[in-house]
């Protein structure tokens, strides 16, 4: 990463929005800004946590190994949004893996600085365990998914997800490119099965692709192969 001068305007990240606005002129003093490419990694599952990050502009995968060939998508990062939270604890180690999906800007601190905010600033402090709640309610519905979906519905609904988080562009296709291996990832299928599905949908016109370029066309029966499953 290659540290810029400061691209952000110390009141709509998600530390400086929770902190009050006496903290403003500490967090300018403490944070740096990284410009991310495409495809690089922010930090690395298994590292020591040093910093906590934020998203300024871009967006970011967080994922995990699966086994010693597969990786899961966690979670995807966009401005406003927080990285680097889950590896706090007794023992600070990133749980996970943060990469680039497209050019990105994230503003940091230091460990220390982020524990000492949290100190100062219960806004914060509540505003993360909210996020750590969220964040374990969503795991256990992905994994109860996991066990109970076919491939299918689990596609349809990382679609829904997609769309739902992301939004459309103003042709109507998810404002989010991404690779066939990433979308398999996220959907905790196999890259041949998302393949096959993915035609599939195609063909029965609930889908349209163009590229990395994905359209719902028919969202409501997508939503009817998710009955009963709880969109995160």
């Amino acid at each position: 990463m290659k540290e810029v001068k400061s691209q952000c305007d110390v009141s709509t990240c998600y530390l400086c929005s929770h902190c009050s606005n006496d903290w403003a002129m500490a967090i300018a003093s403490h944070k740096k800004n990284y410009e991310v490419k495409k495809g690089q990694q922010i930090f690395s599952e298994g590292e020591p946590v040093t910093r906590i990050y934020f998203v300024y502009s871009g967006k970011i995968k967080t994922h995990k190994r699966w086994d010693a060939e597969k990786e899961l998508i966690i979670r995807f990062a966009q401005p406003g949004d927080i990285l680097g939270h889950m590896g706090l604890g007794n023992e600070p180690i990133y749980p996970v893996t943060t990469t680039a999906l497209e050019n990105s800007v994230i503003c940091s601190v230091d460990l220390d600085f982020f524990e000492s905010s949290l100190n100062v600033n219960p806004r914060l402090t509540y505003s993360l365990m909210k996020l750590f709640a969220n964040e374990l309610q969503e795991s256990e519905k992905r994994m109860r998914n996991l066990v109970h979906m076919p491939v299918k519905e689990r596609i349809a609904l990382a679609l829904l997800n997609l769309k739902k988080q992301f939004g459309v562009t103003e042709e109507g296709f998810i404002a989010i490119e991404l690779s066939r291996q990433d979308l398999s990832s996220f959907a905790a299928v196999a890259y041949e099965t998302l393949f096959k599905v993915m035609n599939e949908f195609q063909q029965s016109n609930l889908i349209l692709t163009n590229g990395k370029n994905i359209k719902l066309l028919n969202e409501p029966e997508l939503r009817t192969m998710t009955t009963d499953k709880i969109l995160p």
